[in-house]
């Protein structure tokens, strides 16, 4: 019961990537993201890419387990040989943190599938 409980209060980290690539590159971009996280796999929990609308700028949002898990996987060679052809289409190096998830709000089950509940 007591390792139950730790589980629920240990939290996810995620690693916030945002930048803006040169004009057109965005697609290649996000090609190569695509790759990058299909690299990761101990500790890995889900990734988003974010384009800003009509722009190349975009936020990488990718959940971890833990930074440990993060930095073993961001340190493969095959994830960092796909980030050294990456690095070429940005205009500028992405601000990057890391933030410690500290509130998970999910829609209601009920929410998810259209329905609503009404009083009788």
């Amino acid at each position: 019961m007591t390792s139950d409980f730790h589980d629920f209060l240990k939290r996810k980290f995620v690693h916030v990537a945002i930048g803006e690539f040169k004009s057109g590159k965005f697609s290649e971009a996000q090609h190569l993201y695509e790759q990058a996280v299909a690299t990761y796999h101990d500790g890995f929990e889900g990734a988003y890419l974010l384009q800003e609308p009509r722009t190349d700028r975009g936020i990488s949002i990718i959940f971890w387990e833990s930074v440990d898990d993060m930095d073993a996987n961001q340190t493969q060679e095959k994830h960092r040989a796909i980030l050294r052809k990456m690095t070429p289409l940005f205009i500028d190096v992405p601000k990057v943190a890391i933030y410690e998830v500290v509130c998970e709000i999910q829609p209601a089950e009920s929410e998810k599938n259209g329905l609503t509940q009404t009083a009788l």
